[in-house]
Parts: C-alpha cells; sequence; structure tokens
C-alpha cells in the first residue's frame, strides 16, 4: 500500500495543525509574553518595604470598590535623569562597535571555513566552538591575567622589546571591547558559515567567465548573497551586547555604566524593583527597533541579485 493511501481523520488532521501552530505560541507565551507582563507590572508600581519590594498594582477599599495604582514616575526618571540616558548610549554604542568588530573578524573565518576542503571544516568548527565547552565566568577571568599589568600579554610584549612599560590595558574599554569580541565571535561566525555553505559555487564561475575579477566577484555576488547571515549574526551579537554586565563589569573601568550595570544595582543594591523593571521595560522596546529593523531587510532574501 502506497503513502497515498493512508488517509487520517479530518479531526486527526485539525488536532495536529493546532498542535502545529499551538505549540510555538504556548512556548511564546509561557517564556516571553508571561515574564513580560510581570516585569511591566511591576515597573508600574512603588517601590516599599516589603516582600516583595513593591506595592501592590490593585487593591480592594471600603463598600467593594477596586483601587488601582500605577506609577509611571519611573518612567519619567529614566527619560529625566542624564545618568540612565548615558547608560543606554554608552550600551548601544559599545554593542555597535563589538557587533562590527565581530563582523570584520567573523566574517573572514567563515569564509575561510565554508570554502575549505570538506574533511577540514568540521576541525575547524570545533576549534571555534570549543571554548563554549568551559565556563563563560572562567573564561572572561582569564582575561583579567592576559590583560593585567603583570600579565601574558604585557609580559610577552616585554620581552619582545616593543613597549618599556607595562601598558594598561585591564579596566578600560578596550579591555571590554576585547572580551566582548572573544566572548560573542562564534556567534557571527556560525550564522555566517551555514549562510555560506549554502551558496552555489558555480555563480563565481559565471562571474568568472564573464570577465569579473575575484574581488569583484566578491563585492557583486558572495557580498549581497551572504547578507542573511550578516544580519542573523549581527542580531546575535548586539541584543546580547547591549544588556551585557559580566565583561564589563570584570574588565571594564568603574566608570564605564551600562544598562547591564545598572540594572543589577537597583534591582540587588537598591531593592528598587519597580526602577530596574522600567529599565527593562525600556532596553526592551530600544532591541525590538534594530530587530525589526533587520527582520525587513531579510523578508526575503532571495530577491537580494548579484
Amino acid at each position: 500500500m502506497g503513502a497515498n493511501a493512508i488517509r487520517h481523520p479530518p479531526g486527526q488532521r485539525r488536532l495536529s495543525r493546532l498542535l502545529n501552530i499551538g505549540i510555538p505560541y504556548l512556548w511564546l507565551g509561557l517564556f516571553f509574553l508571561l515574564p513580560f507582563v510581570i516585569v511591566l507590572r511591576i515597573s508600574v508600581a512603588e517601590p516599599a518595604l516589603a516582600q516583595p519590594p513593591y506595592s501592590l498594582l490593585w487593591e480592594w477599599v471600603e463598600q467593594g470598590l477596586l483601587r488601582i495604582q500605577i506609577n509611571l514616575g519611573n518612567f519619567m526618571l529614566i527619560r529625566d535623569d542624564s545618568i540612565y540616558l548615558a547608560a543606554f548610549l554608552n550600551s548601544l554604542w559599545v554593542a555597535f562597535i563589538c557587533t562590527l568588530l565581530c563582523l570584520l573578524l567573523g566574517y573572514p573565518m567563515a569564509y575561510a571555513i565554508a570554502t575549505a576542503p570538506e574533511r577540514r571544516r568540521v576541525i575547524l568548527l570545533m576549534l571555534i566552538i570549543l571554548p563554549f565547552w568551559t565556563s563563560f565566568l572562567i573564561r572572561v577571568y582569564a582575561w583579567i591575567g592576559i590583560l593585567n599589568a603583570n600579565g601574558l600579554l604585557n609580559n610577552f610584549l616585554l620581552w619582545l622589546g616593543v613597549i618599556d612599560e607595562p601598558l594598561r590595558i585591564l579596566h578600560t574599554q578596550a579591555a571590554v571591547y576585547i572580551g566582548v569580541v572573544y566572548s560573542y565571535l562564534p556567534f557571527m561566525i556560525l550564522p555566517l558559515y551555514a549562510n555560506l555553505t549554502r551558496l552555489d559555487p558555480t555563480l563565481l564561475e559565471a562571474a568568472a567567465d564573464l570577465g569579473c575579477r575575484p574581488f569583484r566577484a566578491f563585492l557583486r555576488v558572495t557580498l549581497p548573497l551572504s547578507m542573511a547571515g550578516i544580519i542573523a549574526g549581527s542580531l546575535l551579537v548586539f541584543i546580547p551586547v547591549v544588556g551585557e554586565f559580566v565583561i564589563p563589569d570584570l574588565l571594564g573601568s568603574p566608570g564605564s555604566l551600562m544598562v547591564g550595570k545598572l540594572l543589577w544595582t537597583e534591582f540587588f543594591s537598591n531593592q528598587d524593583w519597580p526602577l530596574a523593571s522600567a529599565l527593562a521595560i525600556v532596553l526592551l522596546a530600544l532591541l525590538v527597533v534594530p530587530f525589526v529593523f533587520m527582520q525587513r531587510l531579510q523578508q526575503d532574501p532571495d530577491e537580494v541579485q548579484p
């Protein structure tokens, strides 16, 4: 009996279709929408000396009246206080620079892996993924030993005679860039590699037959067709770096203010959960803008023409 002869009852097909559609929406509802609603509810509350440390959104008063209290002061404070604006701008700038550096470093690496012989690709990909096998915190702490004044990098440069005294790299903005690029570079390489391996090599052969030089063929053929990988890798780097806390806290200077540090301070030091939640809501709103923009750019990557 052929496969076409197997027919499922209409009710079973509807149930299967409902499960295929409903399970992803259920997942998004439980792990995105519900936490978002909880954070949004806390962001419009007032701080209180209680457990949890915020006021109730509604309460019953006398004669069965329901009183709803919505506090927008947290969002107004974020708008009016320059320290929060500086933190958001600094976080976006650091994320932009690190994303650009990851792209400049990751694209040649992904291209080299994609064009390597197939027997070597697994080894090269293993070298990219290998750092994920160790703890993220341990890898960041390792950079403290490398970038320290008497660390590995300064001792090596002194041994070569390149410098006469140790460089001050640790606890600077440069150290933050180094740590972020090192930690998030695989997130740029892997989407680019997946995209580049799907490109048709005969397109480059056709460009060469038409007299197009290799570099020009790369600009006119390979680069436009790999735009989907560039966008995916950029999103995977930019979005988490904006809210990064560990790397700036361990490698950056005390004066380098980022949103992740503010969130930590408001949640755990000041116990101001409503203000921290408002910061998280504003940060999410800022990240939705580039996400939607990138999504519109790659709505139909097949339309990109060399």
